[in-house]
């Protein structure tokens, strides 16, 4: 049996491993299927190209997965509809975040076979296994299917308990070259070579904004992630590790441990993660820095107690400059990432939000402030259904999530105006702080390389 993967074009220079299709090639291969990965986004093919190479090559078996959002809702529409419309139409399932909590809607627009709810690698076999031997996928729990005109949607699939079980990505389909090529990233040198390594998946933490396929958290061995990144150095010349997971600093104690793991297998790397800003202790973040992490994506939201307790954050406003200051102390770099419109939200508020922003500032990434964003599966999506702000799953994406930048419902008492104003206004001070600090950093090497005659000066470049 033959299966293609799709990689989705983003529309980028350089582009984000495709990390999920990368894990679930690997299982089948282990399964004893052939498998090929189509590079869309590598090539920027048009979706008529990837309608010609289904007519041209012949597989079994189609796959494609999404995250969510305007951008892959679209991208997954056009792809299906090049698939849908080849001469030797494969068997089509769709997975992902994307169509996860509403399949039924997702199988009707994309004309997809199978959806895949969830965590995929145990389920893609099981489908697999079923199409090979001509056997019914009623019983196949964690997907949802075409029959003929119904979409039966089967039992939830319990979690992937033991994660280390599952193979490492299929790296050897991929063109890494291209891959390890990412920027900008915090902290890393021009030489450096970047992959995302997942050390865990799931999240400890209940914010009303996300949607999540994984229920709790399961945690990686630390052997696993050592051996793994050791394979992507020998292999591939990796010198910098993004994690990639929502929360690698899911307590104090993981944390540690994983570090200490890193040090003790001496691997030379240097990383970044997303982090929780009440577990930045001075110890934690001192012992990260010599593990190697150069960079700590924290997510905020919010600068008022009220707001964040309305969005179940589990911070505080206290918490948050505490851990920031640490974090910038132990000379780590912090990416303070920071939401508006939640419930509770006002001019107040995101002013607030941006006098934050423009203290601790370090100039290592550009900041904005984007508009929450109810996507589906999450409770604030619920909550906008039950408010009348939301009608489904199609008004979601075809009516009110347009761009990720723009608001999709207002949980506000401003007015629509009013808020994108708030918008502007921020990022315009946000954005004039940024550049700023480049035009001087450009200005400082232009003074040093004319009067103080710098000769190791490298030419003014874009970054």
């Amino acid at each position: 049996m033959r299966i293609l993967l799709i990689a989705k074009d983003t529309e980028q220079y350089t582009d984000w491993f495709p990390q999920g299709i990368a894990y679930i090639a690997a299982i089948l291969l282990k399964e004893g299927y052939k498998v090929e990965i189509y590079h869309q986004n590598v090539n920027h093919y048009p979706e008529e190209h990837l309608t010609g190479y289904l007519d041209k090559n012949h597989f079994d078996v189609v796959g494609v997965g999404a995250i969510g959002g305007y951008y892959q809702y679209r991208k997954l529409l056009n792809i299906s509809d090049a698939i849908n419309n080849s001469e030797q139409r494969p068997f089509y399932i769709i997975g992902g975040h994307c169509p996860s909590p509403d399949p039924e809607y997702f199988l009707k627009k994309t004309k997809a076979d199978v959806a895949v709810l969830g965590e995929g690698e145990v389920t893609i076999v099981e489908v697999l296994d079923a199409l090979s031997n001509k056997k019914a996928l009623t019983d196949i729990k964690g997907i949802a299917f075409r029959d003929n005109e119904n979409i039966i949607i089967n039992e939830d699939r319990p979690l992937i308990q033991d994660i280390d079980t599952i193979p490492f990505p299929a790296y050897h389909l991929f063109p890494i070259n291209y891959y390890r090529l990412i920027r900008p990233m915090p902290g890393a040198t021009k030489t450096d070579f970047i992959l995302p390594v997942l050390s865990g998946r799931g999240c400890t933490f209940k914010c009303t904004f996300c949607y999540r396929m994984d229920k709790g958290f399961r945690q990686r061995s630390n052997e696993g992630i050592v051996e793994e990144v050791k394979l992507l150095k020998k292999n591939y010349g990796i010198s910098y590790i993004m994690f990639s997971d929502e929360l690698l600093m899911s307590s104090k104690e993981i944390t540690i441990s994983l570090c200490e793991a890193f040090l003790k297998a001496n691997l030379n790397i240097i990383w970044n993660c997303n982090g929780r800003l009440n577990y930045a202790k001075p110890d934690v973040l001192k012992l990260m820095k010599r593990a190697g992490c150069v960079f700590i994506n924290y997510g905020i939201e919010a600068m008022d107690d009220l707001v964040l307790k309305n969005m179940n954050k589990g911070l505080t406003i206290k918490q948050v400059i505490e851990g920031t200051k640490n974090t910038i102390a132990a000379g780590i770099s912090p990416g303070l990432n920071m939401l508006f419109g939640n419930i509770g939200d006002n001019k107040e508020t995101i002013n607030k939000a941006v006098e934050f922003l423009l203290k601790y500032d370090d100039g290592v990434q550009l900041r904005t402030i984007k508009p929450v964003t109810p996507y589906p599966g999450s409770p604030l999506y619920y909550a906008a259904i039950d408010k009348g702000l939301i009608k489904d799953c199609e008004d979601f994406y075809e009516n009110k999530h347009l761009n990720s930048d723009m608001l999709t419902v207002n949980y506000t008492e401003l007015n629509d105006d009013e808020f994108h104003r708030c918008l502007f206004d921020a990022n315009k001070k946000l954005l004039t702080n940024y550049y700023n600090r480049q035009l001087s950093t450009s200005v400082e090497q232009a003074r040093k390389l004319y009067i103080d005659k710098d000769s190791s000066f490298r030419g003014f470049r874009q970054r």
